[in-house]
């Protein structure tokens, strides 16, 4: 399944047999919450999932938004009404870049149908196409959580990568320059990382680039076909976009996809032992 679905596509799967899985992953790093914002409006169908308490563990040295407990993680998927052999289909607001985390954890656990609605929820809606308030009850979802299908690097690993691969960096460019950091106790960035910011992936209309636009930013980047790639950001969450659009632009697929740094900046920034770089150049 391509990581992409357009909201006309899925339109027409909401009324296939068996239809989408729809999950609303609304969120934002400053709030307010995604669950108000699904509240007031969603998918007809779709089951709210938070980000921060069911698609990641508690905050901590890992990082602040660590991978969650493959057997929490399953019994969220099932409630939601997740299935191995039915598609799902993950929104969010816009962008993509939270959305992105869960089709990440769902490769990750092994589904293998998992698409990001281009657009989100405000390409749907712009389109006039249905919404409700209505809730579903708790989903009876059998998908069994198998860990390990995408891979997951740490702070030894993407140190590594910066100096022997490409490693993206995913935050804003001020962020990745050192000169704001309103999340972790350290600013800078990751020595030799390169920054790909979240952002650039979507254009004007907030639909994704296509995958020729894609492919040339990435090899301004330094990526190519051959190169060993991983992606971070601020906690693991944006990151997952960087991966989405690796695949979106053909450079990586299922059976070779860029790693995973989970822990990211917040793991890194809070070792004193791990360098800092600052400023635009990789370092």
């Amino acid at each position: 399944m391509h990581p992409l679905i357009s909201t006309d596509d899925l339109m027409s799967a909401l009324s296939a047999d068996p239809h989408p899985t729809l999950l609303d992953v609304r969120w934002s790093l400053l709030g307010p919450p995604g669950r108000e914002d699904y509240a007031h409006g969603h998918l007809p169908g779709a089951v709210f999932v938070d980000l921060d308490a069911e698609l990641a563990a508690e905050p901590g040295p890992a990082g602040r938004h660590p991978l969650p407990d493959p057997a929490a993680l399953q019994e969220v998927l099932r409630r939601a009404g997740v299935d191995a052999d039915r598609p799902v289909v993950v929104y969010d607001s816009d962008n993509g870049s939270a959305a992105s985390r869960a089709w990440w954890l769902l490769r990750w656990a092994g589904h293998r149908s998992v698409a990001v609605l281009d657009g989100g929820y405000a390409a749907w809606t712009a389109e006039g196409k249905p919404t409700t308030t209505e809730t579903p009850g708790p989903g009876d979802g059998g998908f069994r959580v198998r860990p390990g299908s995408m891979p997951v690097i740490d702070a030894d690993q993407a140190a590594g990568l910066a100096r022997d691969g490409v490693l993206l960096d995913a935050r804003a460019p001020e962020r990745y320059r050192g000169e704001v950091e309103p999340m972790d106790p350290r600013a800078g960035h990751v020595p030799g990382a390169r920054n790909a910011p979240f952002s650039e992936h979507t254009g004007e209309s907030g639909r994704w680039r296509s995958p020729e636009e894609l492919a040339e930013r990435f090899a301004a980047l330094g990526v190519t076909g051959d190169s060993a790639v991983g992606a971070y950001c601020g906690s693991g969450v944006t990151a997952c976009s960087v991966l989405l659009a690796l695949e979106h632009a053909g450079i990586t697929d299922a059976r070779n996809p860029a790693a995973l740094y989970a822990g990211s900046w917040s793991n890194w920034a809070a070792d004193p032992a791990r360098p800092a770089a600052t400023g635009a150049d990789a370092g």
